[in-house]
């Protein structure tokens, strides 16, 4: 990927830090930032089982860790799946925020908005977490993930129109770090590769996978990627994505 100028990685499950404690993602994070020299590093984690010594060990390396949070209520979370068992899930998005502080490490959030959130008044929450930016999703369905007779989970009940969507967004209008994807922003403008490698296609609904770069390389397996450069430069997936470049007051 480098010889294509690769400049970011984003680390995405599932839940990455599941495998050995987050060890293993942990010696991806260094190797990313140590032996490529990436300029950006990130994860996406729902943070229930992050440790300050993960932080101690690996966060010099990382540039991003984005928490997904849906709701600052526990009920509500627990309805839409999000519930932490015994962990309340608002207390521990604060403190792996501390953490992230304390090791200089960009903080952000992801929302999935949808029909058992879609009401709720989130500028309170959000305005004291302050995250380097919150990436606000209108829940989409991927046939096979959350859709279908194959999906291990189903979202159907949890779609919500495009106008109710612009309604929370325009709730929230006053948030400077937000960033909304609608459904037709997000589906195609992401480069996803799975754990054999391949590239994922989502342009049919669905992720159809390419041949694996490790057999056919980079070129031939991207160009059934199914991306859309254009639609991701217009959702401002380009952005000031190295923690040297934030200029964060830590």
């Amino acid at each position: 990927m480098l010889p294509m100028s690769m400049e970011k990685i984003n680390f995405s499950g599932g839940e990455p830090f599941l495998h050995n404690n987050g060890e293993f993602l942990g010696k991806m994070v260094q190797y990313c930032k140590r032996e490529l020299k990436l300029p950006s590093v990130s994860i996406v984690s729902n943070g229930s089982r992050i440790t300050e010594k993960w932080f101690k060990s690996y966060g010099e390396d990382l540039d991003i860790l984005a928490v997904s949070c849906d709701s600052f209520d526990e009920d509500t979370n627990r309805l839409i799946g999000r519930g932490q068992g015994k962990k309340n899930h608002i207390e521990n998005l604060h403190k792996v925020r501390m953490w992230c502080k304390d090791y200089k490490v960009a903080f952000k959030i992801n929302s999935v908005i949808n029909r058992f959130n879609i009401e709720e008044d989130m500028i309170e929450e959000i305005s004291s977490l302050d995250p380097v930016r919150w990436k606000v999703f209108q829940c989409l369905l991927i046939e096979g993930e959350n859709a279908g007779e194959e999906a291990l989970r189903h979202a159907e009940t949890f779609l919500i129109s495009d106008e109710d969507f612009q309604r929370f967004l325009d709730r929230h209008k006053g948030i400077k770090c937000l960033v909304p994807e609608s459904n037709e922003k997000m589906r195609d403008s992401y480069l996803i590769l799975d754990e054999y490698m391949r590239f994922l296609d989502c342009t049919q609904g669905r992720k159809d996978p390419s041949k694996s770069i490790l057999d056919v390389g980079v070129e031939n397996a991207i160009t059934f990627s199914g991306f859309d450069e254009k639609m991701f430069f217009k959702r401002g997936g380009k952005y000031k994505w190295s923690k040297a470049d934030m200029q964060l007051e830590w």
